[in-house]
């Protein structure tokens, strides 16, 4: 029987450093993933792909602003719906067509996909998540003035806007995710960290102007399939404590308790390795089985066991 993964695509599948992020450069980067994902399919595995949206919703909402004068503008909630599509559109190509390289035929469809959010979330009284390109302090300042942008530093790579970041509470298009899965299709989903909607006591759905961390929506996806792997994409091989000391170290095998130590005492911190671990644990807490965390390159040498850090539950 096959197996079944969820694979949660990092910014660098998409977007890598020092790109201005155009079609073409998106694409080609789209093909290099593909190429790692479709040799997991030829291995027997069922997937999901699920990706981030940063730089592409940041552009998005320019867009938007940029050309408010003459068009109508998308709120917040839009542009991810929007992005959704873009991006799933790209890998969607870019799969079929690796798949077909391998002599493969598997059908290949994107979910437009609408995540739940409480109202009452602390997150839209404190903006954490980061969208959009890279700015100069300078830069950052200057859009802070005329736009009203709350920005911040992000991994010493430059400063970008913050907009804010709720809980991911109920992936709304579950059930049909996996029917598509068990109908051996491969599904792109919850693109963004999906878009994020507040139900009201009458069952009516609003757009809500926030973007969710992906990991943890891909978290929470992949606990309501039941996959047997959540596999976590990122630009880094392994993840390493006292990361760029001396003393740094990859973890190859690591239980979620032991995980959690780690994290307690502060190795992996909020702007880099932070979400992904801890969305990590919350999926093996959640009654996940395993999570890999490696770069796309490294994926099937993690399957096995060759590469990456896994991590178990206790």
């Amino acid at each position: 029987m096959s197996r079944t993964a969820l694979i949660a695509i990092g910014g660098n599948s998409l977007v890598r450093a020092g790109e201005r992020g155009t079609v073409g450069e998106q694409l080609a980067n789209a093909h290099a993933t593909a190429r790692s994902l479709a040799a997991m399919v030829k291995r027997g595995w069922r997937i999901v792909i699920t990706h981030g949206n940063g730089p592409q919703v940041g552009a998005a909402l320019l867009r938007s602003e940029r050309a408010a004068g003459e068009v109508y503008t998308h709120p917040l909630d839009v542009c991810v719906a929007t992005t959704q599509s873009e991006i799933g559109y790209l890998l969607q190509r870019a799969m079929e067509y690796e798949l077909r390289q391998l002599g493969l035929t598997t059908p290949v469809l994107t979910v437009l996909t609408q995540v739940r959010v409480d109202a009452d979330d602390p997150a839209f009284t404190n903006p954490t998540k980061p969208i959009g390109p890279f700015y100069s302090k300078e830069e950052a300042e200057q859009k802070k003035r005329s736009l009203g942008w709350d920005v911040v530093e992000d991994s010493a790579r430059g400063w970008r806007r913050v907009v804010p970041s709720p809980e991911p509470k109920e992936v709304f298009e579950q059930h049909i995710i996996r029917h598509l899965l068990d109908e051996g299709m491969i599904v792109i989903a919850c693109g963004g960290g999906g878009i994020p909607v507040i139900e009201h006591e009458d069952h009516r759905v609003e757009g809500s102007e926030a973007v969710i961390d992906k990991d943890r929506a891909s978290a929470l996806l992949a606990a309501e399939l039941g996959v047997d792997l959540f596999a976590i994409s990122t630009d880094a091989r392994q993840v390493y404590v006292d990361f760029k000391k001396p003393t740094q170290r990859g973890l190859d095998r690591v239980t979620v308790g032991e995980l959690q130590t780690l994290a307690d005492e502060g190795q992996f911190p909020p702007g880099s390795m932070g979400p992904k671990v801890e969305s990590a644990i919350r999926y093996l807490r959640n009654g996940g089985k395993e999570v890999i965390i490696t770069s796309f390159e490294y994926l099937n040498a993690a399957l096995d066991g060759k590469d990456g850090t896994h991590i178990t539950a206790e």
